[in-house]
């Protein structure tokens, strides 16, 4: 039996073979699409999603785990590791924090031999699925649970999330950007780059093309990158495999990269930004 079992939830844009390597535990959130309910990553995967949003009238939305969903997920991680770490999106995007943190607390009473501890990672999407790789990795070398939670904060201090959209009107109609700033930005193409800190997105800076909007997250990220540290980085995409693709070939050429992989930006995170979105996250090795 392991010290410690690893539970996120499907934000974390997790790669599905790291997933079954680590024996990473996901709970998934919930996509209201018309009158049907799809649990996000499961009976709804980004190559079914996306085309199915670009053609839709009315936004999808969506909704956190259950308390209780939480709950039947530490269930199945206790059979195989005496104590728990879950990590959660960042509590300012989601409620998702706090039902996991109500799910421990129902776990007192039925699993009081487990301990659980729930940590909020701050970030989101791809640079969430940083942190709970490295303490799925912490975990897996044998590692106590103070000891992965260790592990995981020092990735939190250090990881960098920045992306852009392909379009901001899907910004608008989740009422995240105000329709006047949209209409400005569809008349002059602009293509808005955020970067993720403190739990937050904020616009950074902008781009007229999609290229342009790459060769912005390129240079936004060789001012954070610490020059003679190998990097951990994720590059993400939402129905953009080509220009992904292209960012990750740039991002291997120009950086030393001790760990570099593309994962898919999750449906439930599509529903707020669209197709079309392209990031990266990363950190520097200590």
């Amino acid at each position: 039996m392991k010290k410690v079992a690893i539970i996120t939830d499907t934000t974390a844009c997790v790669p599905r073979e790291q997933v079954e390597k680590y024996g990473i535990e996901q709970v998934p959130m919930l996509i209201v699409f018309g009158d049907k309910v799809y649990w996000d990553g499961i009976d709804m995967n980004p190559t079914e999603f996306y085309p199915l949003l670009r053609q839709a009238k009315k936004l999808p939305t969506t909704s956190h785990p259950s308390p209780e969903a939480f709950l039947e997920t530490y269930r199945n991680a206790s059979q195989r590791a005496t104590s728990i770490l879950c990590i959660t999106i960042s509590a300012k995007f989601s409620a998702t924090f706090s039902t996991a943190g109500l799910a421990k607390e129902m776990a007192r009473e039925v699993l009081p031999d487990v301990a659980i501890e729930v940590l909020d990672c701050d970030t989101a999407a791809a640079a969430q699925g940083l942190v709970v790789l490295a303490a799925a990795r912490a975990a897996d070398s044998g590692k106590s649970l103070a000891e992965v939670i260790e592990v995981a904060g020092r990735v939190m201090s250090r990881v960098n999330l920045l992306a852009t959209v392909d379009t901001l009107r899907y910004l608008v109609k989740g009422g995240r950007v105000p329709k006047a700033a949209a209409l400005v930005g569809s008349l002059l193409q602009i293509k808005p780059i955020f970067a993720v800190t403190g739990g937050e997105a904020s616009p950074v800076t902008n781009a007229r093309t999609n290229s342009g909007a790459m060769k912005g997250l390129l240079k936004l990220m060789e001012q954070k990158v610490v020059e003679g540290k190998p990097l951990h980085t994720a590059v993400m995409h939402a129905d953009a495999l080509d220009r992904v693709t292209a960012l990750r070939d740039q991002i291997s050429s120009r950086f030393d990269c001790a760990e570099l992989f593309i994962t898919e930006f999750t449906p439930l995170m599509g529903v707020h930004t669209g197709p079309g979105v392209i990031g990266v996250a990363f950190y520097n090795e200590d």
